[in-house]
């Protein structure tokens, strides 16, 4: 036997000592409450079965076998030399031991009496991570329900699929798996977010400056959008310490949004129509400096993406430009921007074919009970497959400006910002109802894969959702504001 009542005061204090030692917080609750009710004195060997680890020569007890877990837990140290090899030393404490839930109480509360009665070092953090189910249910080869990680990552990119699974769930929680899921955050946050940033400013940077994006004047011009950066940049190390990596992303995700708002709001284009073409360059500038402290932040996740970012923005990701512009916060040098293909391709599919978990047979109808399939709500529509819906690109759009077009009654030519370099030219057969007054700053919903047609000879490059009933028309718009090229699923 291990005298384990001997350690509960002591891994009491020990945990109240060191607060950050279980994560998250709720499992040290956990682990606390359990210590708190009482620790028996654990048996060590087994007589039950005969493959385990066999106990020392000098004992001669042939019946018995170590307790797996007096010998698992072991091998932490065993395996770095203990007792003989100085390795040990420069190995020993472990930073993080990453263990399931489901062994938390083996690692937290047995392994810590262990240490403690070989005088060694705990530990620095023992992190208990959840399950990932499939429709509410943990994944088991009996109910064919098994997700194949590598599969995967070789469909949808190991990068993608590793932003997903940090980003998707809060640690120490379950998380439901779903294609859908992953496909809505490659589309969403690394399509629209990330790499359409990146597209915008290509574009931008081509179209009016021939390639040149410099940080002069950004300062001058967008000084609370560079505060506001620094200040969300500043801010992450706060969750790497608790392992809150989906907290890390959503919060790195912060100065993107800014810099879409920044587009959005000053809207380079029109700036050079005004003649503000100092401004317009800063502001190109704002947005490369943005995308610059957002790839070296998330380059220990997406080392491969990151790259290709820092090479369009004409620096190297390392140590030399972590101490430049997240350190120091100095700002990019001048440069010619390199044009890049898109980093997030839109996925319009599920890649791969879900495993459909075992069920029962199915009862035979009778006879009498085969009706059509077809229901009231169905009958006389041609229904299509989820995979033709998705064949549709929809997504936020806003008015940035319009005209009527002269000569109809119905039309007018509005441009329409999708998250694009430019703003899309749409013509929409609204006039009747909208005015270009009430149409100007406000989102709409936008066709964007529709193939360019031209009414009155204008070319349209887009349609707006509107619905039409006897009282008239109104145009379909997000129930609040969306950044301009989120999608519509």
């Amino acid at each position: 036997f291990f005298r384990l009542s001997k350690y509960a005061q002591r891994l009491l204090d020990y945990y109240d000592q060191h607060p950050d030692a279980i994560l998250p917080k709720s499992k040290r609750n956990e682990v606390i409450r359990f210590i708190e009710g009482g620790l028996s004195d654990l048996s060590i060997t087994r007589t039950s079965f005969d493959w385990g680890v066999k106990l020392p020569q000098e004992i001669d007890d042939p019946k018995h076998v170590m307790y797996v877990w007096l010998d698992a837990l072991m091998n932490y140290i065993t395996a770095l030399g203990y007792g003989g090899d100085e390795a040990l030393m420069s190995y020993w404490p472990a930073t993080v031991e990453l263990i399931g839930k489901d062994i938390l109480r083996f690692h937290a509360i047995y392994w810590p009496a262990f240490l403690m009665s070989l005088e060694l070092p705990l530990p620095k953090h023992i992190a208990a991570h959840g399950w990932w189910t499939r429709n509410g249910e943990k994944m088991s080869k009996s109910k064919g329900n098994v997700i194949k990680p590598k599969e995967v990552a070789d469909a949808y990119g190991l990068e993608n699929f590793r932003y997903f699974m940090l980003r998707e769930v809060p640690f120490g929680g379950d998380g439901d798996f779903s294609q859908k899921a992953l496909i809505d955050r490659i589309n969403s946050d690394l399509g629209n977010d990330l790499g359409n940033l990146l597209n915008r400013l290509i574009g931008m940077s081509g179209k009016y400056f021939e390639g040149s994006v410099t940080s002069h004047r950004v300062e001058k011009f967008y000084a609370q959008e560079l505060r506001e950066t620094k200040a969300n940049i500043a801010s992450l190390e706060n969750y790497l310490s608790d392992i809150m990596l989906h907290r890390y992303l959503e919060d790195l995700w912060r100065p993107l949004s800014i810099a879409n708002r920044a587009i959005d709001r000053y809207q380079p284009w029109n700036l050079m129509k005004e003649g503000k073409e100092e401004e317009a360059m800063a502001l190109n500038g704002l947005i490369a400096n943005i995308l610059t402290q957002v790839a070296i932040m998330l380059h220990p996740i997406m080392p491969s993406t990151t790259q290709k970012i820092a090479a369009a923005l004409g620096f190297e990701i390392g140590n030399a430009a972590w101490q430049k512009f997240i350190v120091k916060g100095e700002l990019l040098d001048d440069f010619i921007i390199e044009k890049i293909p898109p980093l997030f391709p839109r996925i319009e599919e599920q890649l791969l074919i879900d495993p459909s978990p075992q069920e029962a047979p199915k009862a035979k109808e009778p006879k009498n009970a085969q009706e059509s399939k077809e229901t009231p709500q169905t009958q006389g529509i041609a229904l299509i497959g989820i995979d033709q819906f998705f064949q549709t690109s929809l997504k936020i759009g806003r008015v940035v400006s319009g005209e009527e077009v002269p000569k109809s009654n119905k039309l007018l030519l509005l441009q329409v910002d999708i998250g694009e370099a430019m703003p899309r030219q749409i013509v929409a057969g609204i006039k009747e109802w909208y005015s270009l007054e009430e149409l100007i700053g406000t989102q709409v919903c936008v066709v964007a894969n529709l193939k360019p047609a031209k009414l009155m000879g204008l070319k349209s490059e887009g349609m707006l959702l509107a619905a039409k009933d006897g009282d008239g028309l109104c145009m379909i718009r997000p129930e609040k504001p969306k950044a301009v090229g989120t999608s519509i699923s």
